[in-house]
């Protein structure tokens, strides 16, 4: 800590904070994934409390990855805000932000939708919803959320098509106010979808996914984007606020365990749970960037994680239905293959799933998706 502490206060650092790339973003997007395909491999429809002693806490600690979606939202409002802010003065500025979105994410999208529907994985209602992004809220419909993962690119598109214009004609400060704002108005909104649910005395926490119950998190790494462009940051200032949001997101977790924080059981803690992970990662995003720009840097330039960053979109796109399609086939050819209440069955399945789904989404980033990501500079 003491040479954290040196470098944000002394000026060793190499480069500045923002640059135009950034490597220590792909160590946290690679993190994020790496956190959910932990969740769903050794958490998700796991029955825990079949195990015992040290095996139970360790799965038991694997619901934190379920969290690495809300590192994705921080990372994500961070880095289009950024993005947003330096062309905003372009004649071109929705039509380049626009285009560069849909050669990024439409393609393998538009293949996952064609896979789910000839498979039947989903039912074709909410394939159909999911071709205009409106898979996180399909409950609304009386249409279950048939692919989890596909909520949260619903709220990132939602995010796509209002924070542009909020971008383009607000300055900084009043953008400020807005994402702060928005990190105080949507634990409430969670708050009151919480009592709206309780009313039909069924709470599902699939109201979490609808968007505006999921602006927190853009807004915090928004926010930040907006700080370090408009003020003339001191590293020594951001590693004492990264500090003090630390601090803040421990408090919050520790004061907030007999109002149900950790199991979303009372109204409070459900509306609270993501808030301090969304503090405690938007301060992991400004230590990054001051170990990114530092002497320091290979403390966050992991080529494992930032290969796993540099596909993590197709890998969250994918791996659900590797892991769900082993676990369908896998029974006919090993008896015990798919029970997840035997620890060397579940680590077997995580390993050739989560392989599989490595090799299937770098495959598809290079021979699929980078085609499409190189008509970004002809096409806009």
């Amino acid at each position: 800590m003491s040479t954290l502490r040196e470098f944000a206060s002394t000026g060793r650092e190499v480069e500045p904070l923002l640059r135009p790339v950034m490597p220590e973003l792909d160590t946290l997007r690679g993190l994020a994934i790496l956190m959910v395909i932990l969740y769903h491999g050794l958490y998700w429809n796991v029955d825990v409390l079949r195990y015992r002693g040290v095996l139970r806490v360790f799965l038991t600690a694997m619901w934190v990855g379920r969290l690495g979606v809300n590192l994705f939202f921080v990372l994500s409002g961070f880095l289009i805000t950024g993005i947003l802010i330096e062309s905003r003065q372009r004649s071109d500025y929705y039509k380049r932000f626009y285009v560069r979105r849909a050669l990024r994410i439409l393609p393998i999208y538009l293949v996952i939708l064609a896979i789910l529907a000839a498979t039947r994985y989903a039912p074709i209602s909410f394939i159909l919803l999911s071709l205009f992004y409106l898979s996180n809220v399909t409950p609304l419909f009386g249409i279950a959320i048939a692919y989890p993962v596909l909520w949260s690119l619903a709220v990132e598109e939602h995010f796509y098509f209002l924070w542009p214009t909020l971008v383009r004609h607000t300055r900084n400060k009043t953008l400020l106010i807005l994402c702060a704002v928005l990190i105080i108005a949507t634990p409430i909104f969670r708050l009151i979808s919480y009592f709206m649910a309780a009313k039909s005395g069924l709470v599902s926490f699939v109201i979490n996914d609808y968007t505006w119950n999921s602006l927190d998190g853009l807004a915090c790494g928004a926010m930040l984007s907006a700080i370090l462009r408009e003020y003339n940051i001191k590293r020594r200032n951001l590693f004492r606020a990264a500090s003090s949001l630390f601090g803040i997101a421990i408090l919050m977790e520790v004061g907030g365990i007999p109002f149900g924080i950790i199991s979303r059981q009372k109204p409070l803690g459900m509306a609270l749970q993501v808030v301090p992970f969304h503090f405690a990662f938007t301060a992991v995003l400004c230590i990054s960037l001051l170990l990114g720009s530092s002497a320091w840097k290979a403390a966050v330039t992991s080529k494992s994680l930032q290969l796993l960053g540099r596909v993590s979109y197709g890998l969250y796109l994918v791996h659900l239905l590797i892991f769900d399609f082993y676990s369908h086939f896998v029974a006919a050819f090993w008896k015990d293959g798919a029970d997840t209440s035997q620890f060397l069955p579940l680590v077997t399945r995580l390993v050739i799933c989560a392989g599989a789904s490595i090799g299937i989404a770098f495959l598809s980033r290079e021979y699929f998706e980078e085609p499409f990501l190189r008509l970004k500079n002809r096409l806009s």
